[in-house]
């Protein structure tokens, strides 16, 4: 994709460069709604034909009216496809369609996030970033310069959303049939937020690396993001763990479906990749299982760790590892501490990187991380479940307010207490001694791993620090490490070594002193400039 909008960036200025009188200094940089445009329309017509084609795929393996009647019927089905990829409901006759695949965001996602990197270059958004500030200048600047970094990432984000929001609201509009009906309202806005936000992340990216993005944000808001960030990504590692184990546990189960389904080959393959998007949606359902409140499969059912109250299950494979009705195990209830660990570890994260000079500021911030990550595990909810229709299911999912407020007490409270503990201890260097002795094994482990690293050749030798030219961090940046010859000799070393032995007796080594390696050749001057050391200092006041 990136190739096609390359050739669509170079063919316009090539054709400008023939022209007498101008060249290339002379060519003017791409407006930046130009190029979001550009990007935008690229994105749709690769995405719609990756999906067309699968739906073409599906169609001819699939009995005759499945996927459309013809060849128009199956561009519908591509087109509600696309809709649905960026969460975009649909009406049906006695109800909506709501429960859609999370997996299949990854697509349009991956090609808009590609999209806005080649709008970022085409537009020069570099070039157009605020000058870089000399160390030491003002907080005052530093805050301005920030301030205009966001600008033009938000900036680069409308321009990307805004064409594809109101191309996508063409696509809703041809994509209705007799039976489905997409929401032009949800189309609008799911395709504009997901385009803003992959927009601004690339346009962010071509500032530097991902610690460079972080620092766009001021401390405590990084410290925030990052700790909801380590609990939310913990939780939904516990809830894929639980998935796989139900999966296991009940795999006889899931390969009896199947077997009921009798798909074939194509329809297996197309089976596989259904489930396959339908996946993080489940993991979703089981974040909702371990932070207690449970999920739905239908109007009065409950899947949670006090109990299992079931009906008729959709027939879908996967479903398979659901637990059946009744009580269960007391011991079940111990996933409900993944939360409170979640949290304990995003204080810690939270609390090192933005501590506060009050002991009482700590864990009200720690708190806080809980509630946005509640906040994010509700919006995380809302998203994976949905109605399929009317009648019983018209609820299946977990409920998206008792998630987030369940995340948001469970985690808020541990990260709060763990925030206030690592605060304390970062403070206080007296209470921090007992846990450094404590972890004085693990140090001395660290390093027999290291040195046994080194044996084989995965790490340095020698760990010590190099002699010679100290640079600072300005030097590093532009000038070269200056080089140190092996066979210089110092004049003075015979007066030195004489003075030492003098002063320290020591035994002789039976040879010639061994040269000096913590002075630079003076000269060598490809770094610019020499630094000289004298050997005399240390004998002067």
């Amino acid at each position: 994709m990136t190739a096609i909008l390359d050739q669509l960036r170079a063919a316009p200025r090539s054709v400008l460069g023939k022209l007498p009188g101008v060249s290339d200094d002379d060519e003017s940089r791409r407006p930046l709604p130009v190029s979001g445009m550009l990007a935008a329309a690229c994105t749709l017509g690769v995405g719609l034909a990756a999906l067309t084609t699968l739906t073409l795929v599906g169609w001819i393996a699939a009995p005759n009216g499945t996927l459309g009647a013809g060849l128009p019927g199956v561009f519908r089905t591509a087109a509600q496809a696309w809709l649905a990829a960026h969460h975009a409901g649909f009406a049906i006759p006695g109800g909506r369609v709501g429960l859609l695949p999370l997996g299949l965001i990854i697509l349009p996602a991956l090609l808009l996030y590609r999209a806005a990197r080649w709008m970022a270059r085409d537009a020069d958004l570099r070039l157009r970033l605020p000058a870089r500030l000399p160390k030491n200048s003002p907080r005052e600047k530093a805050n301005a310069r920030r301030r205009a970094q966001l600008v033009l990432v938000a900036q680069a984000g409308v321009s990307l959303a805004a064409p594809y929001a109101l191309l996508a609201g063409l696509i809703a509009v041809v994509a209705r049939n007799d039976i489905t009906q997409p929401y032009i309202g949800e189309a609008l806005l799911s395709h504009f937020t997901l385009a803003f936000l992959a927009g601004s992340l690339a346009t962010a990216r071509t500032i530097g690396p991902w610690r460079a993005m972080l620092r766009l944000l001021p401390e405590r808001v990084r410290a925030l993001t990052l700790g909801t960030a380590v609990a939310t990504a913990l939780l939904l590692a516990a809830g894929l763990v639980l998935v796989v184990v139900a999966v296991g546990v009940n795999f006889g189960q899931v390969r009896e479906l199947s077997g009921v389904l009798s798909p074939g080959f194509v329809g297996g393959v197309l089976l596989a990749l259904l489930q396959l998007l339908y996946l993080l949606n489940v993991v979703i359902w089981a974040l909702a299982y371990v932070a207690g409140p449970g999920f739905a499969i239908g109007a009065g059912t409950l899947v949670a760790p006090t109990g299992v109250q079931l009906g008729t299950v959709p027939s879908l494979p996967l479903l398979g590892a659901l637990p059946d009705s009744g009580p269960v195990p007391g011991w079940v209830m111990a996933v409900v501490a993944l939360p409170f660990l979640a949290g304990a570890v995003a204080g810690v994260v939270f609390a090192r990187i933005s501590p506060s000079p009050s002991y009482e500021a700590a864990p009200l911030w720690g708190f806080f991380t809980g509630v946005t990550t509640g906040l994010v595990a509700g919006l995380l909810a809302a998203l994976s479940g949905g109605p399929i229709g009317g009648g019983r299911l018209a609820a299946v999912g977990p409920s998206p307010w008792e998630v987030a407020v369940s995340v948001a007490l469970e985690v808020g409270v541990a990260a709060g207490i763990s925030a206030g503990v690592t605060n304390v201890l970062l403070l206080n260097r007296r209470a921090r001694a007992p846990l450094d002795k404590a972890a004085a094994p693990v140090r001395r482990a660290g390093a027999a791993i290291a040195r046994a690293a080194s044996k084989v050749g995965l790490a340095e030798a020698d760990a010590r620090p190099l002699p010679g030219h100290w640079m600072d961090a300005t030097e590093a940046d532009t000038q070269p490490i200056p080089v140190i010859r092996d066979d210089w000799q110092d004049e003075h070393a015979s007066a030195e070594a004489e003075t030492l032995a003098q002063a320290r007796p020591r035994p002789p080594t039976g040879g010639r002193a061994e040269p000096r390696r913590d002075i630079v050749d003076e000269s060598d001057d490809r770094g610019g400039h020499v630094i000289y050391l004298d050997p005399y200092a240390w004998d002067r006041d």
